[in-house]
């Protein structure tokens, strides 16, 4: 079905909608819980007063049974209220993601989650230049992980600089799939967002929730837990002199025998509590395992239990959910056995008896350990499919809040890049100007000429931010793009390191070698690279005459397309020198005392330009 033009508005409108109703039901579900409070408070007055008049004038009979009556109303008042507080917290969460995701339909960046400090890649070909993390960035925008592994992993996504035509395909695939689920998408987000709540919990009660939350803490722990010796001797030993014991006990009481158990018995106590060192922590050790196995229940369970008919793709990934016999529920109930069966130790003479007589404790123990082995396994493998959900979610979401975006056509046997009404995604709608644009064999760089503030910086990452996109499997933001598997390189905003003693236009060349080096690479992928504003940390003779000489090196790297934005007019006559060498430019028009740009980029080179008009509009002297 062909996208309407109002479709974009029409997500913005449903969202809307969709809040405003959870906020009315927040209201009617608060409404309701302040009565439970009421009714919780008048339960414990009356009752403590009637059982106590009852009490004095008609006996404690009869006080303590209606003191029991009011106790279980009472409980189960507590009960629908804790549920009916369940349901307002859910509740408030989902109001919390609508309201993210209309916010990143209106770029309001205030509003969306913190962003991931780590610092940027060193060295990274595009991450820093194209704004593809940080504050204001792609990954930002397109983050709805709640789980930082799965921030992550989208984050490698968008700064990989070596695509896989089948890689991409196969994730189009998959988000084609996950766009229609909105529902799926965002149950998977609410179960995720309760579980990070109660894990932060546990550890920061007095502080809310972060943004994102740590998951593979449990893993670490298991892989901490399994460096211990094993139990598989030591049990062996204990159940068979626990044999010998019970057969000579039996033999001695039915008078077969001389009471010689005695001896094997001491020798079993012995080794015992020699040994009890090993499996002093297992109780302990189960409980965590257990509590923090349900940290992950209502994810997994949900994932478990939904069904993936007709979408294959989303079958494969969340098939390690659907094996009947290693499924984490199955896991899960297996742990609770063992606890069950470990949590004998709380009842003290009966523990000692069975102790006494068997080596329960170790027994169990060694069976939690190898279930803990089986978890190790396991475990990494379905919170990498967890993971591999977020970050497929997150750029599903995306798909679905920006419903005119295009799945781009990705080929690898060729070096062509053509874009129909591309357009920049970090801009808003409003203000955004859309471009044709294209390269082939015959078009491989293009020399990029305008006035100050006309587009030029804009339209580079235009280009680079829509390939992260394509890359990552993501729809982008043009009518039609068809691009080949291009190697990113970028030399937009180099800036000079104190540390490492670099100026500007030092930093600038070890910039511009290395697009060098990886262009004359011809065995890998063909570079795209976009440049802004060549060799502008040194003076006007020696910027020409060095960008003269880098472009003219770059036009004989077969290896290499890209655009060189630049305010050196000069340079445009490479054109006529140089075959595939091409000029495009952005204009401008003053109308009314101030500067109009229409970001339209047109053919040939630009054929003005603004900085002296602009210092006469500002007030500045201009003696020409």
């Amino acid at each position: 079905m062909e996208t309407t033009a109002t479709d974009g508005a029409d997500r913005s409108q449903r969202l809307e909608r969709r809040i405003a109703r959870l906020q009315r039901r927040m209201q009617q579900l608060q409404a309701v819980g302040n009565k439970y409070w009421r009714v919780r408070r008048g339960l414990f007055v009356a009752g403590s007063l009637l059982a106590l008049a009852f009490c004095k004038y008609s006996g404690g009979t009869v006080g303590v049974i209606l003191a029991a009556v009011f106790i279980v109303l009472f409980a189960v008042v507590s009960f629908y209220h804790g549920r009916l507080r369940d349901g307002i917290t859910r509740n408030a969460l989902m109001i919390a993601i609508k309201e993210n995701q209309l916010a990143r339909i209106n770029l309001e960046w205030e509003r969306l989650p913190v962003p991931d400090s780590a610092p940027p890649e060193p060295g990274h070909p595009f991450e820093t230049d194209l704004d593809v993390t940080g504050e204001r960035s792609l990954h930002r925008l397109l983050d709805s992980a709640v789980t930082k592994e799965g921030s992550r992993r989208l984050k490698a996504w968008l700064l990989n600089n070596e695509p896989n035509a089948a890689t991409i395909q196969q994730r189009q695939s998959l988000i084609r799939e996950l766009e229609p689920l909105s529902i799926f998408r965002d149950k998977l987000h609410l179960h995720a967002a309760l579980a990070g709540r109660d894990v932060y919990a546990q550890k920061h009660a007095a502080t809310p929730p972060p943004d994102q939350w740590e998951s593979r803490t449990l893993v670490d722990w298991i892989t901490h837990s399994l460096v211990q010796p094993s139990l598989r001797p030591i049990t062996a030993v204990l159940g068979l002199i626990a044999v010998v014991n019970l057969t000579l006990m039996a033999l001695a009481f039915l008078g077969v025998i001389p009471h010689v158990w005695l001896v094997s018995w001491l020798i079993y106590a012995g080794i015992t509590i020699a040994r009890q060192r090993l499996i002093a922590d297992s109780w302990g050790e189960v409980q965590e395992l257990e509590k923090a196995l349900r940290r992950f229940r209502s994810v997994f369970q949900y994932l478990e239990t939904t069904r993936y008919g007709g979408r294959p793709q989303l079958a494969r990934v969340c098939a390690r959910f659907l094996d009947p016999r290693r499924r984490p529920s199955a896991e899960v109930k297996r742990v609770e056995r063992i606890a069950a069966f470990l949590s004998l130790r709380s009842n003290g003479p009966v523990w000692f008896l069975v102790n006494a007589l068997v080596p329960w404790d170790f027994f169990f123990t060694y069976r939690l350990d190898q279930l803990k082995h089986e978890i190790a396994d396991l475990l990494p493998q379905w919170l990498d499919a967890w993971y591999e959900l977020e970050a497929l979610n997150s750029l599903a979401n995306f798909a679905w809040l920006n419903p005119l975006y295009v799945f781009p056509e990705v080929v690898s046997d060729s070096a062509v890049f053509s874009a129909a009404a591309l357009g920049h995604p970090l801009i808003h709608k409003e203000d955004k100007v859309c471009n044709d644009f294209e390269f082939d064999e015959g078009r491989r760089m293009v020399i990029l000429t305008g006035s100050n503030m006309a587009g030029k910086s804009t339209f580079l990452r235009t280009i680079g931010l829509n390939l992260c996109l394509a890359y990552a499997g993501a729809p982008v933001n043009a009518k039609r793009l068809h691009t080949s598997l291009f190697r990113l390189f970028t030399c937009i905003k180099v800036s000079d390191s104190v540390q490492d003693g670099l100026s500007y236009f030092y930093a600038e060349v070890k910039r511009l070698k290395q697009l060098l080096t990886a262009a004359e690479k011809e065995d890998d992928s063909p570079i795209m690279f976009l440049i802004d504003e060549i060799f502008r940390g040194t003076n006007n003779r020696e910027r020409h005459l060095g960008s003269y000489a880098f472009i003219r090196a770059l036009s004989r790297l077969k290896n290499a397309r890209g655009l060189i934005a630049t305010h050196d007019l000069e340079l445009t006559k490479l054109a006529d020198e140089i075959p595939g060498i091409a000029n495009f430019h952005f204009r401008e028009e003053v109308g009314d005392g101030r500067m109009v740009f229409d970001y339209q980029l047109h053919a040939g080179p630009c054929p003005t330009t603004n900085a002296l008009k602009i210092m006469r509009l500002e007030g500045l002297p201009v003696d020409v």
